[in-house]
């Protein structure tokens, strides 16, 4: 399906808003298509194609707000489901929190977010980057898995106040295991809007390598360690971090980890983390789902609390403006200027992590994190790698682990939508190991 692009997109959002009788009303629509191949055993096992097309309508009356959304955009759907919006808030509740729908503040930055290298990629160019990987799995004797997923979208957003907001979009994410022999697991992926810039052959190496050195593991006892976290590693803690209290619900609510420490420094001043949806480097959206300009924010800036992100909602109740986050995060940690290498040299005695498994919060407040190491895990001491190890679980405050932070990677790699650095701290807990 192409997309139907701006023209055809605000013609459709103009028939929900000249049928609607609700005091305000916002009509959003979202088109795309999607498409996957899976590969296991170095075989590919499965191709999808997906194509899609939804609409959502908020009506508000007073005090009362309903949302309706489907995927009928004929002009008879449309009104249907303005209709039903309509009918529907009838029956709700006031909310006496509600303000208003927003009003379009700032023009929407031009974000340069569509790569036709994406948007036109063939099962054919997915399968032959998926060759690349296997050859290099096949030179240590692994066999690799993972999945090759492009998309192309758009979204268009209006309200009867004046917000009119549309940007096309395309992402591309290259993810790979490669299990090696005698035990030994490897991780790397690439993730980019723009697919030319992924280089399957370098991933399946980067895998393969990992696959290789940790092969054989060795049990190491549970406890406290000096941590070297790689950049895969630490963009899954973020991506548990931002449930731990970034946004401004959860901050009005009282159970963000920032919660009475707003201006006051939490972790180490080499942390900064910022939300930024119209970065080239992350996977862009220049707005929100109530399209709103994204605005930079600065959550942790030199390791002081310094923000949460707001939708109109939120800002409403604080009479401040939306920062343009109702809805999707372009999280980033800044670099520093360490290298991996120096981060090993530098360990007494330390664990090196490629990444999380199965990682969830378990105390909002303290931002713990619970989970498991993977895909490669190594010890170190006196500044070299000297064994890979079985897998480690731990509990883990996201907030302690930054406050001891020592060092921080000049190196940032986009992962699963959020772009960080190593880092490497100076106490990380692990509870116990695991069998493999």
């Amino acid at each position: 399906m192409k997309l139907l692009g701006q023209d055809k997109l605000r013609s459709l959002m103009q028939i929900a808003l000249s049928h609607s009788s609700a005091d305000q009303t916002e009509v959003s629509i979202r088109t795309g298509t999607s498409a996957l191949t899976r590969f296991a055993n170095s075989t590919i096992h499965q191709n999808m194609g997906f194509e899609n097309v939804g609409i959502g309508v908020r009506a508000v009356f007073g005090k009362k707000v309903a949302s309706c959304s489907g995927n009928d955009i004929s002009e008879q759907g449309i009104r249907d489901l303005v209709d039903k919006a309509i009918a529907m808030v009838h029956h709700q509740d006031e909310n006496p929190d509600f303000v208003s729908l927003p009003e379009p503040v700032e023009r929407i930055p031009e974000v340069e977010s569509y790569f036709r290298s994406t948007a036109d990629m063939t099962p054919e160019d997915r399968a032959n980057a998926v060759r690349q990987i296997v050859i290099e799995s096949d030179r240590i004797g692994g066999t690799a898995a993972g999945s090759y997923n492009v998309s192309a979208s758009e979204h268009g957003v209006m309200n009867s106040l004046g917000v009119d907001s549309y940007y096309q979009g395309t992402d591309a994410r290259l993810t790979c295991v490669v299990t090696g022999p005698d035990g030994g697991f490897g991780y790397a992926q690439g993730h980019f809007m723009d697919s030319s810039k992924i280089q399957p052959g370098a991933i399946g190496a980067e895998a393969s390598a990992r696959a290789y050195e940790s092969r054989n593991p060795v049990d190491v006892p549970p406890g406290d360690y000096e941590c070297i976290m790689l950049p895969y590693a630490v963009c899954d803690m973020l991506y548990d971090f931002r449930y731990a209290g970034m946004g401004a619900m959860s901050y009005q609510e009282g159970h963000s980890f920032m919660c009475g420490k707003m201006g006051q420094k939490i972790v180490s001043d080499k942390i900064s983390i910022w939300d930024d949806g119209r970065d080239p480097r992350t996977i862009a959206a220049p707005f929100d789902s109530e399209g709103v300009a994204k605005q930079h924010v600065d959550i942790i800036r030199n390791g002081v609390a310094s923000g949460v992100l707001y939708g109109s909602y939120t800002a409403h109740r604080e009479g401040k403006k939306s920062t343009g986050h109702s809805g999707g995060i372009n999280l980033i940690m800044g670099p520093g200027d360490a290298t991996i290498p120096e981060m090993i040299a530098s360990t007494k005695r330390g664990i090196m992590m490629t990444r999380f498994h199965y990682a969830n919060i378990t105390h909002l407040m303290t931002a713990a994190v619970s989970g498991m190491t993977r895909d490669g895990t190594f010890l170190i001491e006196d500044g070299k790698i000297v064994a890979p190890v079985k897998n480690l679980r731990f509990n883990q405050s996201i907030v302690e682990a930054l406050a001891k932070v020592e060092m921080v990677g000049k190196d940032l790699i986009l992962d699963d939508g959020i772009l960080a650095p190593a880092i490497k701290t100076g106490k990380f807990t692990f509870l116990s190991g695991t069998a493999f």
